[in-house]
């Protein structure tokens, strides 16, 4: 590992510790010490990359919400029928809620820093965005608002339950909501 200004990955590191330490402590219990010890890098290395721990925040939660679109792009930019989109949602609600932690408990905690702060507020809003966009690769945009909502609000109830829920309710929950207005 290079030490110093010639080490390219420090700031990268950097971000991922600080997202394995939200997972661990929370927001809350984020430090630049700990941050710096978990990351394997001089605690002066954190002012040098970053202007404060705002901005270190923001990267960290700009960074996990650019791997979730990125799940939404690849599930949905494979279908290429409208049965195979409706799928392809299904599949995003059963992967978002499928047992991982942590996505879990990043996306909540960055809810609830995004319910404090406008500035956060704002970065959900631009991965909504990007995700509702990917949705519209298959569906008109009103439709793919609910989408949005559904996909968020079936797999943090799936994450969170104890008793599992069934793919084909799923399936028709969507087709409900995509099915051609009169």
């Amino acid at each position: 590992m290079a030490t110093g200004r010639t080490d390219p990955e420090r700031r990268d590191r950097i971000i991922d510790a600080t997202l394995d330490l939200i997972v661990d402590d929370g927001v809350a219990g984020v430090s630049h010490r700990k941050v710096a010890a978990r990351a394997g890098v001089p605690l002066g290395s954190m002012t040098y990359h970053f202007s404060g721990m705002d901005e270190l925040l923001h990267e960290a939660f700009t960074r996990f919400s650019g791997t979730i679109v990125a799940v939404f792009e690849e599930r949905l930019g494979a279908a290429t029928t409208p049965d195979e989109a409706r799928e392809a949602v299904a599949d995003l609600v059963h992967h978002l809620s499928g047992g991982n932690q942590r996505e879990l408990i990043l996306t909540h905690e960055l809810y609830t820093l995004a319910a404090r702060r406008p500035a956060y507020r704002e970065l959900t809003r631009t991965w909504m965005g990007r995700s509702r966009r990917a949705l519209e690769w298959h569906f008109d945009p009103a439709t793919a608002r609910q989408l949005d909502a559904l996909i968020e609000g079936l797999s943090i109830h799936r994450a969170l339950e104890t008793e599992p829920h069934e793919r084909a309710l799923t399936v028709e929950a969507i087709a409900r909501i995509t099915a051609p207005r009169s």
